[in-house]
C-alpha cells in the first residue's frame, strides 16, 4: 500500500509493508518517481510511484520491548520538508498505535 503527496511542487510517497527478517512493519517515506509512459493508457493507473527510500520507521510487533527505529537509507543529502516529515511521523504513530493494540489483544489472558 502507498500514498502520494505534494508538496512545493515534489511529490513524497509513503509505502507500507511488512518484513518477516524483523517480524515488524515499515513506513518507508521516498521521492515519488514517474510510473512508466506506457501506464498513460490505462484508465485510473498512477501517474507516480514510490522511489528509492529516504527514511524507513521499523516497527516491531512481535515483541513490544522493542522500540520503533527510523533509518536513514540517503546517501546524498536531502531537504524533508517540515510538513513532509509531520506527516510521515503521524503515520509511523499511527502504525505504532496499531501495532501494540494488535499485541494487547493477542496476548493471552493470565490465569489466576
Amino acid at each position: 500500500m502507498s500514498e502520494l503527496r505534494v508538496h512545493a511542487g515534489r511529490r513524497y510517497a509513503l509505502q507500507f509493508h511488512y518484513t518477516l527478517p524483523d517480524d515488524a512493519w515499515c513506513v518507508e517515506l521516498s521521492e515519488a518517481v514517474p510510473a512508466s509512459a506506457s501506464w498513460a493508457e490505462i484508465p485510473h493507473a498512477e501517474t507516480h510511484l514510490p522511489g528509492t527510500a529516504l527514511l524507513v520507521a521499523v516497527i516491531p510487533d512481535e515483541d513490544p520491548d522493542l522500540e520503533p527505529t527510523v533509518h536513514i537509507h540517503s546517501h546524498d543529502e536531502h531537504a524533508i520538508p517540515y510538513e513532509i516529515m509531520r506527516w510521515f511521523m503521524e503515520q509511523v504513530a499511527d502504525q505504532v498505535e496499531r501495532c501494540r493494540i494488535a499485541f494487547e489483544q493477542e496476548e493471552p489472558e493470565a490465569v489466576e
